[in-house]
């Protein structure tokens, strides 16, 4: 496959990764690099795991899974998204003081779930046209690495202009995405 055809997929499965990224970012404005460093390397690992494990998982283990994937996509994003437009409407807070880190634990681990559950398929679709994983899971890997990195700058950049109700946003953006997963999927 050729590299500029695996960039483009790359860059299609870091979209949820930059809209999560985004939303994160836009959360926490005034945060260190940690957090950025953190998510991105969740994602792009997850990312990269999934098509290795999509890859090798085979025909039955990914039609099983696609029967209900995108509940579980939608599930965990309608979770973390409610969880943000709560915090986001909460008053007495200053901006970018969190309870909960969606960048770190539990949070962490679902969200990186959730924006990778794609990938899996694209693995899966890999085996079958006979393309070696390897090379295209480390593109698409860095990619997600990178778009998130970029998508929570951008988020932090939001919550400078736009103040702490950002997070509201964030949150709807989360839902939005949940529930695109989910039309696209029941089509």
């Amino acid at each position: 496959m050729e590299l500029w055809m695996t960039a483009t997929i790359a860059f299609g499965l870091s979209l949820d990764a930059l809209a999560v990224a985004i939303g994160i970012g836009a959360r926490n404005g005034h945060i260190s690099y940690a957090p950025i460093i953190r998510l991105s390397c969740s994602f792009g690992l997850f990312q990269f795991f999934m098509a290795i494990l999509g890859w090798f998982a085979g025909q039955a283990i990914v039609n099983w899974i696609a029967s209900f994937d995108h509940w579980v996509a939608f599930l965990i994003l309608l979770f973390v998204g409610l969880k943000m437009i709560k915090e986001g409407l909460e008053e007495g807070e200053e901006q970018g003081e969190m309870n909960n880190d969606p960048t770190k634990g539990l949070s962490l681990l679902l969200l990186s779930l959730a924006t990778s559950i794609d990938s899996l398929a694209v693995g899966f679709s890999f085996s079958l046209i006979n393309i070696i994983i390897w090379k295209p899971a480390v593109i698409i890997g860095l990619m997600c690495f990178t778009v998130t990195a970029v998508g929570m700058l951008f988020g932090r950049i939001l919550a400078r202009l736009l103040g702490r109700k950002v997070e509201i946003l964030g949150g709807l953006v989360l839902i939005a995405i949940g529930i695109k997963i989910l039309i696209d999927h029941l089509k």
